[in-house]
């Protein structure tokens, strides 16, 4: 995606039923809205389209007094197009994008608290609504959320005589291994290419019990991160375990690889379950593993919902969201497929509450993930550089120190710039 091309699904959200404060009356002057959202291409099978008509059609029925305009941006393009839009002063009133803490810090959005009731607002998964915060007030609106698991092929497991998948990085390590013996190209796939490196990097540097920040600020330069990406060199790479150069594997080339028998294991998302079922390959998951065992403090990433203040549209915004987070549309995030997990505690309980539903793994690990420091003035600067240098780092002959270190010089200049 860039990081989530595969995570969005929202043709039934227009069933939605209206949450939060109450609709805007029956007065007869009429009310325009500007949504901008993301489209997206169809990738690694998953039935991803810009379904918003249908949205749009459900809420005006419901709101026949406000006229809603949606406006859909390539996804590579949403965030910068959305800056030179405020920018120019000519906001939207509601708009899809990763970044916010910049809008809300110069006062341009509606708080959450604006938008929903207490009980409305509080609905929203905690570990979400935490991460859209700035000092402490939800700004963020969460959308399209979800956080990976560690896929595996069944098949090449067992072909391999690995009966379980790995619970520590050593047992990892030992699949690997029995996996490229079997004659699998890539036993594990890391995805340090430029489309999503830093959401598998967090992953190694949680379950090393590292991150990217601490109370501070930056942290990328600490014992437990440069431990980790050690390791990865050591133990992974340089025994040709992790493909011929994790650098340039993005995660698009690595579901496809999946889905082709080429990859052993790999972090996914749960969208890469329809495209195996359509492909009739057995596949598994299970928890990311942390260094030493367990389960590792699972990634959470997902898109923000913002509603600007510049045109004055409160209500039309709160009926607007209050009518796509309803619970009418709650037990659809996902629904038959698996493009995306829900937002809100009411709608997990109604996914989940249905036998045997396969979303069950992820919706349970959402609460306790660890999200990127989208809050980060200077985040969109540092995870530019994620993408382009972290590959260096574990190469055979590279220095996850020295690139750490000049990560950590980079986000905390970048970030002091951007506060001054």
């Amino acid at each position: 995606m860039r990081r989530r091309r595969f995570l969005f699904r929202t043709a039934s959200l227009a069933s939605g039923a209206a949450l939060g404060l109450a609709g805007c009356g029956g007065g007869a002057s009429r009310t325009s809205l500007s949504v901008m959202v993301a489209s997206y291409d169809k990738s690694v099978g998953a039935a991803i389209g810009d379904q918003w008509d249908d949205v749009v059609k459900g809420f005006e029925r419901e709101f026949p007094q406000v006229d809603v305009t949606v406006e859909r941006v390539p996804f590579g393009r949403l965030d910068a197009t959305l800056a030179r839009r405020v920018e120019q002063g000519k906001a939207p009133d509601i708009a899809q994008t990763n970044l916010f803490a910049g809008y809300a810090e110069d006062q341009l959005l509606y708080a959450a608290s604006d938008l929903f009731g207490i009980a409305a607002e509080s609905d929203f998964t905690l570990s979400l609504a935490e991460a859209g915060e700035v000092d402490r007030i939800q700004y963020g609106i969460p959308l399209m959320a979800s956080t990976p698991r560690l896929f595996y092929n069944k098949a090449l497991f067992e072909k391999a005589g690995v009966d379980v998948p790995p619970r520590s990085w050593t047992e990892l390590r030992t699949v690997a291994e029995a996996l490229r013996s079997s004659g699998v190209p890539t036993p594990y796939g890391l995805q340090f290419g430029p489309e999503a490196a830093e959401d598998e990097l967090y992953a190694w540097l949680l379950a090393g019990n590292g991150d990217y920040t601490t109370s501070s600020g930056y942290d990328f330069f600490s014992d437990d991160n440069v431990a980790a990406l050690t390791w990865l060199r050591d133990n992974l790479v340089a025994e040709g375990l992790a493909g011929k150069d994790p650098g340039k594997l993005s995660r698009t080339a690595a579901y496809e690889q999946f889905l082709g028998g080429q990859i052993g294991m790999m972090l996914a998302h749960p969208v890469l379950m329809d495209a195996a079922d359509q492909m009739k390959l057995r596949y598994g998951h299970a928890a990311f593993p942390a260094r030493k065992g367990g389960a590792a403090i699972p990634v959470g990433i997902n898109d923000w919902f913002l509603a600007f203040r510049q045109n004055g549209r409160r209500q039309a915004c709160s009926d607007f969201l209050g009518f796509v987070y309803g619970k009418g549309s709650a037990a659809s995030y996902g629904g038959g497929g698996a493009a995306a997990l829900p937002v809100t505690a009411s709608g997990a309980d109604a996914v989940t509450s249905t036998t045997g539903n396969r979303l069950e793994k992820f919706i349970d690990q959402l609460p306790e993930a660890r999200f990127q420091p989208t809050a980060m003035h200077s985040w969109p600067t540092v995870r530019s550089a994620i993408r382009r240098d972290i590959g260096r780092a574990v190469r055979p002959d590279g220095d996850p120190g020295t690139v750490l270190r000049s990560l950590q010089a980079m986000a905390s200049r970048n970030e002091s710039a951007a506060r001054s």
